[in-house]
This record gives structure tokens, C-alpha cells and sequence, in this order.
């Protein structure tokens, strides 16, 4: 966290003698950390909740606060300090899009798709590649995206038929890509091709391709109509014989782009998970505040133990959705594998959501349902964190698997 002057993580001084030499568990956020996260929530008081309900139900992109997270810094939370970036610890990062979310969930998914790129290239981009790129992406003077799913293959990403073979010094890219955050702006543009598609198993056939803005060939065709996560856009991308140099080649090895993309997934399903907690944050908070100022039957509606049952409910999934969410940001930070614990994380986190929305909206009765009330956009929302970075079912997949594979290990 360079650039802020924060830094470690959450579980740095992770217990403390207690009582009788008894070690004690600490679970809260670092002194620096806190810090952080009040410069977030006041960013979010003041630039976004005030404009979020009219700038989502107008359909108007949000460029001012774009240009103000931009100044702040926060398109370089994945960036190394060498290139300009915050090179925040995976648990600070959640912290970005748990708060920004309690604001507008939509403008998150603006810096979650370009911190995903920016870690991939931070990881396994060359050193070249990085010079080239990271300083313009840390400072949010130029953005990007990641080009994964097609119209024919979302959860199977190994069923991708987006191709591209060499030719000379160039690669030509042939393919269609959907569902992308930040096309419009994206330079470059990450996109997972086949480079082998005949490879056995097909993972190691696969490669990422960068692929620069105003390339001939590369056209968005269209914004996809969306329930909620308005605010980004989510396009249609077309290449059409699109040829982009052989250095461009993400690392400058072919067959490794399903690895490189794992990995910035599996921090985007942190993303994700705190995305989750910070919707289900303030759907609570909604209800909460609405259960002690509406009346029924001579008192406030939140001295019903019917609505204080939906409250505790609410309160208590959202703790540990934040603490799994945590927890798994932390083991990232340690090195550690954390597939299973982000998995966890993004299933409970999204879920949470998706729940707290539906309760706080029950709670606020016919006034949650309407377009003058912040619940129906939180609602609308939710559903989007229960299908990306990998849809809830694969998720429960993902965790199985890794459960096993860790039984076979300590066997």
C-alpha cells in the first residue's frame, strides 16, 4: 500500500497472549488499515451515494467519480509500488470493493475487472510487458478489462472457441467475446484464446493475448440490457482477423493462459465476495434505520419480533460472509493456496446478498419495491454476484474438489 503509506495485513499480529497465557485470536483490521477503510467510506459518503439512485436509473456513465478514484489511486491497488501502483495487501483490497459496493455496487465492477488484468500482468507478464503497461493502468490514465467468456462458453472456460495462430511476428485473432466490463475503455485488452486447440488436456492450449485499443479488426458491436450492475457497460466484443504483435503474448509463452487467468480469478472472487458483503451491508443498514422510524400498530415495526428475527438473520450471515471473505484475503497474503477458502468466500458472500436484499426489501414493504427507495437497486444487484467469476454452482465445485484433493493430501 505504498503509495498511501499502509501497509501489512489483517492477521500481521494475529494472536496475542491473553489471560493466563491463553493465545488470543485477533480479527480485526490493522490501525493503517482502518485508516484506509475511513478514506474509502468517506469518498463513498460524499462522491457516490449522493448520485448513485440518479445516475443509475438515467443510464448516465459515471465519469466524474471514475476521474476521482483515478486521482485517489485506486485503479493501482494491483500494481506493484515500482510502477506507480498502491501494491495493496488482498485484504485492503477487499476493503476497496466491500465499501465502494455499500455505495454502488456498479462502480466496483469498474475497478474489479482492471485490478483482475492489472494482477495478471503483474504476475506473469514480462518485463517489458509491464514497463509498457502498469504505469499507465496504476494511475487509471488508461484501463482495461479481461476477455474470458463467449456467447458459448461461460462456466467451461476450456470450452472457449476464440482462436489465434502466429504468423510472422504477429498473432491473428478470430473470435467473439460477451459479457465484458470496460470494453469501451479497455487499452489493452486481455483476451483468452486458443492457441492449441487441438492440445490434450485443452488447459494447456490456451494463451492471453493483449490486444491494443483502435486495432484494426477489434470493434465492440454492443452494450448488453442488464437487470442491475448498471454504471459499466458489459459488451459484445468482435476480432475479426485482429493481428497484434508476438511480443504482446501475455509472458511470451503460448499454453499457459488458463494458469495466468486462475490466478487473477481467484482474487476476483475476493472482489466479488466483498462486493457481496458490502450490498448485504447496506441492505441491512436500510432496514435497520427504516425498522425504527416506520410505525404499525402504535410502535416502531422493529419492536416486532418478526422483524427483529429478518435483522439478526441479516447481521449475522453478513459477519461471517466478511470474516470468510477476509480469512481468504489472508491466505493470499501468506502465500498460501486459497481456491477453496475464495470459493467459500464468494458462495457466502454472494448469497448473503442476494438474501439481505430480498429481507431489507420485505422490511421496507411496498416503499422497498419502489424506484424513490436504494433497496430495489441493491436487490437488482445482489443476483449479479451468484453468476460472476464463476457461477455459485461451480463454486460449491470448486470447494468439493479442493476438499478431497486436501483429504488425499493428508492421507
Amino acid at each position: 500500500m505504498a503509495a498511501w503509506g499502509f501497509g501489512g495485513d489483517i492477521m500481521s499480529e494475529a494472536t496475542t497472549a491473553g489471560p493466563k497465557g491463553v493465545q488470543r485470536m485477533d480479527f480485526e483490521l490493522s490501525e493503517e488499515q482502518q485508516m484506509f477503510r475511513d478514506v474509502l467510506r468517506q469518498f463513498v459518503d460524499s462522491e457516490i451515494k449522493p448520485v448513485a439512485r440518479e445516475m443509475e436509473q438515467s443510464g448516465q456513465y459515471p465519469h466524474e467519480i471514475v476521474a476521482k478514484m483515478a486521482e485517489m489511486g485506486l485503479f493501482g491497488i494491483t500494481v506493484g509500488a515500482e510502477y506507480g501502483g498502491l501494491d495493496l495487501d488482498t485484504v485492503s483490497m477487499s476493503l476497496v470493493f466491500e465499501e465502494i459496493s455499500m455505495g454502488w455496487m456498479g462502480i466496483a465492477g469498474i475497478l474489479g475487472s482492471h485490478s483482475l488484468s492489472c494482477r495478471m500482468i503483474m504476475l506473469h507478464g514480462t518485463d517489458e510487458q509491464k514497463e509498457r503497461w502498469l504505469p499507465g493502468l496504476a494511475t487509471g490514465e488508461r484501463r482495461t478489462a479481461i476477455a474470458l467468456t463467449e456467447p458459448g462458453a461461460g462456466s467451461d472456460l476450456q470450452g472457449i472457441s476464440t482462436r489465434a495462430w502466429r504468423d510472422g511476428d504477429t498473432y491473428v485473432i478470430r473470435g467473439t467475446k460477451t459479457w465484458i466490463t470496460n470494453a469501451r475503455f479497455a487499452n489493452p485488452l486481455p483476451v483468452l484464446v486458443k492457441t492449441d486447440p487441438d492440445s490434450v488436456p485443452r488447459h494447456r492450449g490456451m494463451s492471453v493475448l493483449m490486444v491494443e485499443a483502435g486495432t484494426p479488426g477489434l470493434e465492440v458491436l454492443r452494450d448488453l440490457g442488464k437487470l442491475g450492475y448498471k454504471g459499466p457497460e458489459s459488451c459484445e466484443v468482435v476480432l475479426d482477423d485482429v493481428r497484434v504483435p508476438a511480443g504482446n503474448l501475455l509472458g511470451g509463452q503460448e499454453g499457459l493462459g488458463f494458469k495466468q487467468v486462475m490466478s487473477g480469478l481467484e482474487v476476483g472472487r475476493i472482489n466479488i465476495a466483498a462486493r457481496g458483503v458490502g450490498v448485504a451491508q447496506a441492505a441491512f443498514d436500510a432496514a435497520l434505520d427504516y425498522s425504527q422510524q416506520r410505525e404499525a400498530f402504535g410502535q416502531p415495526i422493529g419492536e416486532f419480533q418478526a422483524v427483529q428475527l429478518k435483522l439478526a438473520d441479516m447481521a449475522t450471515e453478513i459477519e461471517a460472509a466478511r470474516l470468510l471473505t477476509r480469512w481468504a484475503a489472508n491466505r493470499i497474503d501468506q502465500g498460501l493456496r486459497a481456491d477453496v477458502e475464495a470459493g467459500m468466500a464468494k458462495l457466502f458472500g454472494s448469497e448473503a446478498a442476494i438474501k439481505a436484499s430480498l429481507e431489507s426489501m420485505r422490511i421496507h414493504g411496498s416503499y422497498g419495491y419502489s424506484t424513490e427507495m436504494e433497496i430495489e437497486r441493491l436487490y437488482r444487484d445482489a443476483p449479479l454476484m451468484a453468476i460472476g467469476e464463476g457461477t455459485n454452482e461451480i463454486q460449491r465445485t470448486i470447494i468439493a474438489k479442493g476438499l478431497m484433493r486436501r483429504a488425499r493430501e493428508r492421507s
